[in-house]
């Protein structure tokens, strides 16, 4: 049998592979928080970041016959509006959920940013999929995903919980769950230009390109208004988040064709928690409230994923 984009192998395989692209944003956001924490600026880390990502892509479109292909593409499917301007904006997303990162990590901890996150990864992959915003049919709110979805905003509560005798920090929780629903809308997006080009390479190059020319701008009015951060530190390792983000990016621009929005947001999900946790356990702890917080969140993702009874009807029955 030959293997298309509809066989369970496929779909097995974009699912592992967006795992991975989980841990590689967990990772990201542990190497961006320290970077802004050690310069005292967030957002210039995320320029920096989104900067050595562009770099990265900018050489894999020039090297892949494939990427290359693909920009007299994605310029047609402009011109003949196959693909709307507002469409190729996913990188804004992408943008601000690396800035949340380097301006909340260090204070809410890997584990911590990373459940407010993945709450609005759900809540936005929920809301998307039932749009049909993203590549594919739309998908309906089915009993199980919205179960999951409810449970996902649970486990945030749970894990702040003690939290509410300190509102600051309360609040700030909110900034990465604000991030989390801009990349559930990034990834639709993104899977869009996939579409449109063929590429996933280009389509990263393409959400890339527009992440980096907003934080730009944003760097450039924080200069202004605050001047330039102190030193860069030499510490190589803290600028691995571009390449970091290539791979989590990359990641969901393959899978949203072929497993929807929201399960590319719950196998992300499955990814960064699991190395959150390891991040904070092996560094400088982590809270029961937050672990119970990370429990709930994966058995969220478990759930939202199980078929309901309601989509097994609708699914036409092939002969």
């Amino acid at each position: 049998m030959a293997v298309t984009d509809k066989t369970p192998l496929v779909k097995v395989a974009a699912v592992l592979v967006t795992v991975l692209g989980g841990v590689a944003l967990a990772t990201q956001s542990r190497v961006n928080g320290q970077l802004g924490a050690r310069i005292g600026d967030g957002l210039f880390a995320a320029v920096i970041s989104f900067s050595i990502g562009l770099v990265i892509l900018f050489a894999g479109v020039l090297v892949l016959p494939t990427a290359r292909a693909a920009a007299p593409k994605f310029v047609q499917a402009l011109r003949t509006h196959r693909l709307r301007p507002w469409q190729c904006l996913g990188g804004a997303g992408g943008a601000f959920f690396v800035t949340s990162q380097g301006l909340t990590v260090a204070l809410l901890g890997v584990a911590m940013f990373t459940v407010a996150g993945v709450s609005g990864q759900v809540l936005s992959g929920l809301l998307t999929d039932r749009a049909g915003f993203g590549p594919g049919e739309p998908r309906p709110i089915t009993p199980t995903r919205a179960t999951g979805a409810v449970m996902a905003v649970v486990a945030v509560a749970v894990a702040v919980s003690d939290k509410f005798d300190s509102p600051s920090r309360l609040w700030l929780s909110l900034v990465p769950a604000l991030a989390g629903l801009a990349i559930g809308w990034a990834q639709a997006a993104n899977g869009l230009v996939r579409i449109a080009c063929g590429s996933v390479a280009f389509a990263s190059f393409v959400n890339f390109v527009v992440g980096t020319v907003l934080l730009v701008v944003a760097c450039a009015i924080d200069a202004l208004v605050r001047g330039l951060p102190g030193h860069l530190p030499p510490d190589f390792l803290l600028y691995t988040g571009g390449a970091l983000g290539v791979v989590g990016i990359s990641t969901g621009v393959f899978a949203v064709r072929h497993i929807g929005v929201l399960m590319v947001g719950l196998c992300l999900i499955t990814g960064q928690v699991a190395a959150a946790v390891l991040f904070d356990v092996t560094t400088a702890g982590i809270e029961p409230t937050t672990v119970v917080g990370v429990a709930v969140t994966l058995l969220a993702a478990g759930v939202a994923a199980v078929p309901s009874g309601r989509a097994a009807r609708n699914r036409p029955v092939r002969g």
